[in-house]
Protein backbone atom coordinates (compact mmCIF):
# COMPACT_ATOMS: atom_id res chain seq x y z
CA UNK A 1 0.00 0.00 0.00
CA UNK A 2 1.54 4.09 -1.01
CA UNK A 3 2.76 5.45 2.22
CA UNK A 4 0.23 8.23 1.84
CA UNK A 5 -2.57 5.73 1.69
CA UNK A 6 -1.00 3.85 4.92
CA UNK A 7 -1.54 7.78 6.29
CA UNK A 8 -5.17 7.78 5.59
CA UNK A 9 -5.65 4.60 7.25
CA UNK A 10 -4.14 5.51 10.26
CA UNK A 11 -5.92 8.73 10.71
CA UNK A 12 -9.74 6.85 9.45
CA UNK A 13 -8.38 4.38 12.26
CA UNK A 14 -7.72 6.39 15.08
CA UNK A 15 -11.34 8.71 14.21
CA UNK A 16 -12.68 5.15 14.77
CA UNK A 17 -11.44 4.46 17.93
CA UNK A 18 -10.27 7.25 19.81
CA UNK A 19 -13.97 9.76 20.98
CA UNK A 20 -11.21 12.46 22.22
CA UNK A 21 -10.50 13.05 18.40
CA UNK A 22 -12.48 15.72 16.57
CA UNK A 23 -11.23 15.75 13.32
CA UNK A 24 -9.08 14.47 10.72
CA UNK A 25 -6.80 17.52 10.83
CA UNK A 26 -6.42 17.38 14.54
CA UNK A 27 -5.29 13.97 14.58
CA UNK A 28 -2.73 14.61 11.70
CA UNK A 29 -1.21 17.54 13.39
CA UNK A 30 -1.37 16.32 17.09
CA UNK A 31 -1.12 12.85 17.75
CA UNK A 32 2.51 12.23 18.18
CA UNK A 33 1.93 8.74 18.54
CA UNK A 34 1.05 8.57 14.85
CA UNK A 35 3.91 10.66 13.43
CA UNK A 36 6.16 7.78 15.75
CA UNK A 37 4.60 5.23 13.72
CA UNK A 38 5.14 7.01 10.27
CA UNK A 39 8.42 8.00 11.16
CA UNK A 40 9.33 4.32 12.13
CA UNK A 41 8.00 3.49 8.30
CA UNK A 42 11.04 5.18 7.09
CA UNK A 43 13.25 4.16 9.27
CA UNK A 44 12.37 0.45 9.23
CA UNK A 45 13.09 0.86 5.80
CA UNK A 46 16.85 2.27 5.91
CA UNK A 47 16.87 -0.64 7.91
CA UNK A 48 16.06 -3.18 5.88
CA UNK A 49 18.47 -1.45 3.22
CA UNK A 50 21.25 -1.66 5.89
CA UNK A 51 21.61 1.46 6.14
CA UNK A 52 21.71 0.95 9.81
CA UNK A 53 22.94 4.28 11.35
CA UNK A 54 20.96 6.52 9.18
CA UNK A 55 18.10 4.44 10.51
CA UNK A 56 18.89 4.43 14.06
CA UNK A 57 19.61 8.80 13.70
CA UNK A 58 16.13 8.91 12.18
CA UNK A 59 14.62 6.89 15.25
CA UNK A 60 16.08 9.23 17.64
CA UNK A 61 15.26 12.30 16.10
CA UNK A 62 11.41 10.36 15.90
CA UNK A 63 12.22 9.59 20.08
CA UNK A 64 13.03 13.17 20.39
CA UNK A 65 10.16 14.82 18.91
CA UNK A 66 7.33 12.34 19.72
CA UNK A 67 8.57 10.71 23.08
CA UNK A 68 8.21 7.25 21.63
CA UNK A 69 11.65 4.94 21.16
CA UNK A 70 10.82 2.42 18.30
CA UNK A 71 14.05 0.52 17.16
CA UNK A 72 14.19 0.59 13.60
CA UNK A 73 14.17 -3.44 13.10
CA UNK A 74 10.83 -3.69 15.28
CA UNK A 75 7.79 -4.89 13.18
CA UNK A 76 4.30 -2.87 13.15
CA UNK A 77 1.61 -3.66 11.43
CA UNK A 78 -1.30 -1.75 10.23
CA UNK A 79 -3.54 0.77 11.81
CA UNK A 80 -0.91 0.99 15.03
CA UNK A 81 -2.74 3.46 17.31
CA UNK A 82 -0.03 4.96 19.98
CA UNK A 83 -2.54 6.89 22.52
CA UNK A 84 -0.35 9.90 24.45
CA UNK A 85 2.94 8.36 23.18
CA UNK A 86 4.76 9.51 25.92
CA UNK A 87 7.61 6.86 27.11
CA UNK A 88 6.54 3.78 25.04
CA UNK A 89 9.45 1.53 24.05
CA UNK A 90 9.50 -0.97 21.51
CA UNK A 91 12.37 -3.11 21.07
CA UNK A 92 14.48 -4.42 18.06
CA UNK A 93 12.90 -8.11 17.84
CA UNK A 94 9.40 -6.94 18.52
CA UNK A 95 6.63 -8.20 16.53
CA UNK A 96 3.30 -5.67 16.52
CA UNK A 97 0.06 -6.95 14.91
CA UNK A 98 -2.70 -5.37 13.33
CA UNK A 99 -5.37 -2.81 14.92
CA UNK A 100 -3.06 -3.25 18.31
CA UNK A 101 -3.34 0.13 20.85
CA UNK A 102 -0.97 0.77 23.37
CA UNK A 103 -0.99 3.58 26.11
CA UNK A 104 1.87 5.47 27.35
CA UNK A 105 4.74 4.45 28.98
CA UNK A 106 4.50 0.59 27.91
CA UNK A 107 7.19 -1.09 26.96
CA UNK A 108 7.77 -4.18 24.69
CA UNK A 109 11.30 -5.27 26.11
CA UNK A 110 13.53 -7.72 26.58
CA UNK A 111 15.53 -10.12 28.84
CA UNK A 112 19.01 -10.51 29.59
CA UNK A 113 21.79 -10.05 26.48
CA UNK A 114 21.30 -12.63 24.42
CA UNK A 115 20.64 -12.54 20.79
CA UNK A 116 17.68 -13.46 18.26
CA UNK A 117 14.00 -13.12 19.02
CA UNK A 118 14.14 -11.52 22.83
CA UNK A 119 11.26 -8.86 22.11
CA UNK A 120 7.18 -9.69 22.45
CA UNK A 121 4.92 -11.07 19.95
CA UNK A 122 1.92 -8.68 19.99
CA UNK A 123 -1.24 -10.44 17.90
CA UNK A 124 -3.80 -8.24 15.97
CA UNK A 125 -5.99 -6.39 18.03
CA UNK A 126 -4.15 -6.69 21.49
CA UNK A 127 -4.97 -3.66 24.29
CA UNK A 128 -1.86 -2.91 26.04
CA UNK A 129 -2.78 -0.33 29.05
CA UNK A 130 -0.09 2.61 30.16
CA UNK A 131 2.79 1.88 32.00
CA UNK A 132 2.10 -1.97 31.29
CA UNK A 133 5.18 -4.11 30.57
CA UNK A 134 5.77 -7.30 28.16
CA UNK A 135 9.18 -8.62 28.64
CA UNK A 136 11.08 -11.57 26.69
CA UNK A 137 10.32 -13.84 23.68
CA UNK A 138 6.60 -14.26 24.72
CA UNK A 139 3.54 -14.03 22.55
CA UNK A 140 -0.27 -12.07 23.62
CA UNK A 141 -2.67 -13.74 21.73
CA UNK A 142 -5.08 -12.29 19.78
CA UNK A 143 -8.00 -10.13 20.77
CA UNK A 144 -6.26 -10.20 24.32
CA UNK A 145 -6.14 -7.06 26.72
CA UNK A 146 -3.24 -6.03 29.26
CA UNK A 147 -4.05 -4.30 32.13
CA UNK A 148 -2.36 -1.11 33.03
CA UNK A 149 0.78 -1.66 35.25
CA UNK A 150 0.91 -4.89 34.67
CA UNK A 151 3.88 -7.00 34.12
CA UNK A 152 3.84 -9.79 31.96
CA UNK A 153 6.62 -12.58 31.57
CA UNK A 154 4.75 -15.50 30.09
CA UNK A 155 2.78 -15.69 26.82
CA UNK A 156 -1.18 -14.75 27.60
CA UNK A 157 -3.99 -16.87 25.53
CA UNK A 158 -6.38 -15.48 22.77
CA UNK A 159 -9.50 -13.03 23.99
CA UNK A 160 -7.63 -12.85 27.84
CA UNK A 161 -7.20 -10.11 30.01
CA UNK A 162 -4.33 -10.46 32.37
CA UNK A 163 -3.16 -8.36 35.38
CA UNK A 164 -0.68 -7.81 38.21
CA UNK A 165 2.84 -7.78 38.86
CA UNK A 166 3.71 -10.56 37.75
CA UNK A 167 0.33 -10.43 35.35
CA UNK A 168 -2.05 -13.52 35.83
CA UNK A 169 -4.84 -14.24 33.66
CA UNK A 170 -8.59 -12.79 34.77
CA UNK A 171 -11.12 -13.79 31.68
CA UNK A 172 -10.48 -15.44 29.28
CA UNK A 173 -12.80 -15.85 26.43
CA UNK A 174 -15.30 -13.52 28.02
CA UNK A 175 -15.35 -15.88 31.17
CA UNK A 176 -13.95 -15.12 34.37
CA UNK A 177 -11.06 -17.26 35.63
CA UNK A 178 -11.08 -17.76 39.71
CA UNK A 179 -7.56 -18.51 41.15
CA UNK A 180 -8.01 -20.98 44.10
CA UNK A 181 -4.12 -22.07 44.28
CA UNK A 182 -1.79 -18.74 45.22
CA UNK A 183 1.24 -20.73 42.91
CA UNK A 184 -1.33 -20.09 39.70
CA UNK A 185 -0.42 -16.05 40.96
CA UNK A 186 3.55 -16.85 40.52
CA UNK A 187 4.12 -13.77 42.89
CA UNK A 188 7.72 -13.60 44.75
CA UNK A 189 5.64 -13.71 47.67
CA UNK A 190 3.44 -16.28 47.73
CA UNK A 191 5.16 -18.87 48.99
CA UNK A 192 5.46 -16.74 52.04
CA UNK A 193 1.37 -16.39 52.25
CA UNK A 194 0.89 -19.94 51.18
CA UNK A 195 3.48 -20.97 54.45
CA UNK A 196 2.01 -18.69 56.58
CA UNK A 197 -1.68 -20.11 55.49
CA UNK A 198 -0.60 -23.65 56.94
CA UNK A 199 0.79 -22.23 60.15
CA UNK A 200 -2.21 -20.65 60.84
CA UNK A 201 -4.45 -23.54 60.39
CA UNK A 202 -1.40 -25.70 62.09
CA UNK A 203 -2.32 -23.27 65.30
CA UNK A 204 -5.82 -23.48 65.21
CA UNK A 205 -5.91 -27.28 65.33
CA UNK A 206 -3.38 -26.94 68.53
CA UNK A 207 -5.62 -24.68 70.13
CA UNK A 208 -8.75 -26.73 68.94
CA UNK A 209 -7.01 -29.64 70.67
CA UNK A 210 -6.21 -27.99 73.74
CA UNK A 211 -9.49 -26.70 74.98
CA UNK A 212 -11.36 -30.20 74.28
CA UNK A 213 -8.59 -31.59 76.69
CA UNK A 214 -9.39 -28.39 79.20
CA UNK A 215 -12.66 -28.79 78.95
CA UNK A 216 -13.02 -32.58 79.27
CA UNK A 217 -12.75 -32.17 83.68
CA UNK A 218 -15.42 -29.92 83.87
CA UNK A 219 -17.66 -32.40 81.79
CA UNK A 220 -18.52 -35.45 84.80
CA UNK A 221 -19.08 -32.21 86.92
CA UNK A 222 -21.79 -30.59 84.14
CA UNK A 223 -23.45 -34.11 84.03
CA UNK A 224 -23.84 -33.89 87.91
CA UNK A 225 -25.47 -30.25 87.61
CA UNK A 226 -27.73 -31.62 84.68
CA UNK A 227 -28.87 -34.78 86.71
CA UNK A 228 -29.30 -32.54 89.95
CA UNK A 229 -31.65 -30.39 88.09
CA UNK A 230 -33.74 -32.96 87.02
CA UNK A 231 -34.38 -34.24 90.17
CA UNK A 232 -35.11 -30.88 91.93
CA UNK A 233 -38.00 -30.73 88.64
CA UNK A 234 -39.37 -34.28 89.71
CA UNK A 235 -39.39 -32.92 93.24
CA UNK A 236 -41.12 -29.58 93.07
CA UNK A 237 -44.36 -31.49 92.56
CA UNK A 238 -44.67 -33.12 95.51
CA UNK A 239 -42.58 -30.58 97.66
CA UNK A 240 -44.20 -27.31 98.75
CA UNK A 241 -41.56 -24.60 99.78
CA UNK A 242 -42.05 -23.37 103.38
CA UNK A 243 -44.21 -26.41 104.17
CA UNK A 244 -44.72 -27.19 107.78
CA UNK A 245 -43.58 -23.65 108.65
Amino acid sequence: MPFFERIREDINSVMERDPAARSRLEILLCYPGLWAVWIHRISHGLWRARLRLLARLLSQLGRFLTGVDIHPGALLGRRLFIDHATGVVIGETAIVGSDVTIYQGVTLGGTGKGHGKRHPTVCDRVFIGNNANILGNITVGQNSRVGAGSVVLNDVPPNSTVVGVPAHIVYRAGQRVLITDPHDIKDPLSDALIALADRVELLEQQLGGKHAAAAAPFAAEEAERSAYREELDRLSDYVSMGEGI
